[in-house]
This record gives C-alpha cells, sequence and structure tokens, in this order.
C-alpha cells in the first residue's frame, strides 16, 4: 500500500465517520461512489439499498451530535487487494447500537469512494 493510498483512506474514513456523527447526508454522499450499495444485516433483516434510498433516511434522522453523543468512530483495519481497491473495517455507535462497518473502496481518478457499506450492529455496552 503507498502511504498516500493509506492516509487518504483514513481522511475518508474520519470524514465517513464525521458524517454520520453529524447526520449530514450531503458530506456522506460524498464518499460514496453514485452507484455504491448499502447492505445491513440487522436485525434478521437483511436489506439491501441504493444511495437514493439511504441518505435520505441519515438526513432525517437526529444526530448523534444533537443528542450530545460524543464522536467514537474508529479505523480497525484498511487493506488494499491492489492499486485501486480496498477494504476499511470501521467501528461507531448510534444511540444504544454499536456497529461494525466494512467499506469496500475504489479509486476512480485518483480518488477513494465508498463502493458499498456491509454492516451489522450489537448493543451498545454501558460506559
Amino acid at each position: 500500500m503507498q502511504d498516500s493510498d493509506y492516509t487518504e483512506i483514513l481522511a475518508l474514513c474520519a470524514r465517513y465517520h464525521d458524517a454520520l456523527h453529524r447526520s449530514d447526508a450531503k458530506l456522506l454522499g460524498s464518499l460514496f461512489h453514485e452507484k455504491a450499495l448499502y447492505a445491513a444485516t440487522t436485525d434478521g433483516d437483511i436489506r439491501f439499498w441504493s444511495m437514493d434510498h439511504y441518505l435520505p433516511i441519515v438526513a432525517g434522522r437526529p444526530s448523534p451530535a444533537s443528542r450530545g453523543e460524543a464522536p467514537d468512530g474508529r479505523v480497525l483495519a484498511i487493506t488494499l487487494a491492489g492499486p485501486n481497491a480496498a477494504l476499511a473495517q470501521v467501528q461507531s455507535s448510534l444511540g444504544e447500537r454499536f456497529f461494525t462497518d466494512f467499506l469496500s473502496l475504489v479509486k476512480i481518478d485518483g480518488r477513494w469512494l465508498i463502493a458499498a457499506k456491509v454492516f451489522d450492529h450489537v448493543p451498545r455496552q454501558a460506559d
């Protein structure tokens, strides 16, 4: 992995966590490829959504920041599959849920974008 790729992917993950923490659908949408897939396996209900379906949901929900929740996003791992594909494993919480997301990334015209978000959650542990 090029150091610059690693740095760029870390920056993308930081913006991703910031967008989720503030429910900023515009910023979040800028991080995803227009044809990206959202796949959730939560509560036994497997969902496959487009960005056109997912982003309005983000925009319409109260943000963790507005509820006084501290930002807690972190990157667990980044794996480069080649010069234009990578996987970032990230974690964060939203309300009473603790999420692990697998972000499949593609590099297009020198810019890393999320091609797919696949995730699940568990109950958040008391602090």
